[in-house]
C-alpha cells in the first residue's frame, strides 16, 4: 500500500497577507516526506444560495468538492472572528457539505485538522472549538490533539510571511507528523 497521503489545505481568510495563509504555507514547508499538501484558495466560491444551487452548482464549488474527494484529509487554517471561525470558511463548508441524489458530501467521514494564528493571546482557540461542532454535525473526523494555536502571530512571522519562531515551527512539524498518522488510520480503515 502507498504510504504517501494527499492533503488539501485551505485558509479561512481571503486577505493576501493573512497570517493563516502564511501558516498554511509554512505547513507545506514543514510536512513529513510522505505527505503532499495542495493549497486551495476559497476566493472564487460564491455565497451559498439555494436558488443558485438549483440552477447548477458553480464551477468553483465543483472544483472544491472534487479536490476534497481526491484528498485523504483536510488541513484548515483559520483566524478567529467574534469568538468563531470566519464566514469565508463557513460558506465553503456549507457548499461542500451538501449531498445530492447522485453524490454524497465529500466531507462525510473525511479526516481533518484545524490550526490557526492570531495577533492576540487566544490563538484561535474558540474558533477551532466552534469549527469542531460543525465538523461533528457533518460527520468529519477531527484530530483533536495536538493543537496549533499560534498566539501573538504578528511577532512570529516576518513581513514576507515567513515563520521565524523556531519553537512554533518545531511544534508544527510534530503536529503534521501526528496528522499524517491520523490520516493513515482512516485510510487503513477504508482499505480494509
Amino acid at each position: 500500500m502507498d504510504k504517501k497521503i494527499k492533503v488539501l489545505g485551505f485558509a479561512g481568510s481571503l486577505r493576501k497577507h493573512s497570517l493563516n495563509r502564511a501558516l498554511l504555507r509554512t505547513a507545506v514547508e514543514s510536512k513529513p516526506d510522505q505527505m503532499d499538501i495542495e493549497i486551495f484558495e476559497l476566493n472564487d466560491i460564491p455565497l451559498y444560495n439555494g436558488d443558485v444551487e438549483k440552477e447548477g452548482i458553480p464551477d468553483s464549488v465543483k472544483i472544491f468538492r472534487e479536490k476534497i474527494s481526491e484528498s485523504d484529509s483536510l488541513l484548515i487554517a483559520s483566524p478567529e472572528y467574534n469568538y468563531s471561525f470566519t464566514g469565508v470558511l463557513k460558506n465553503a463548508i456549507d457548499w461542500a457539505s451538501r449531498s445530492y441524489p447522485t453524490e454524497i458530501s465529500p466531507l462525510h467521514k473525511k479526516p481533518y485538522s484545524i490550526m490557526g494564528a492570531s495577533g492576540g493571546m487566544g490563538g484561535t482557540i474558540r474558533s477551532q472549538m466552534h469549527f469542531r461542532q460543525v465538523g461533528a454535525h457533518i460527520d468529519m473526523y477531527a484530530m483533536n490533539k495536538p493543537e496549533v494555536y499560534v498566539t501573538f502571530a504578528s511577532k512570529k512571522f516576518n513581513e514576507s510571511g515567513e515563520l521565524n519562531d523556531e519553537p512554533t515551527r518545531e511544534h508544527l512539524k510534530k503536529f503534521l507528523a501526528s496528522f499524517y498518522d491520523w490520516t493513515m488510520r482512516f485510510r487503513d480503515l477504508q482499505d480494509s
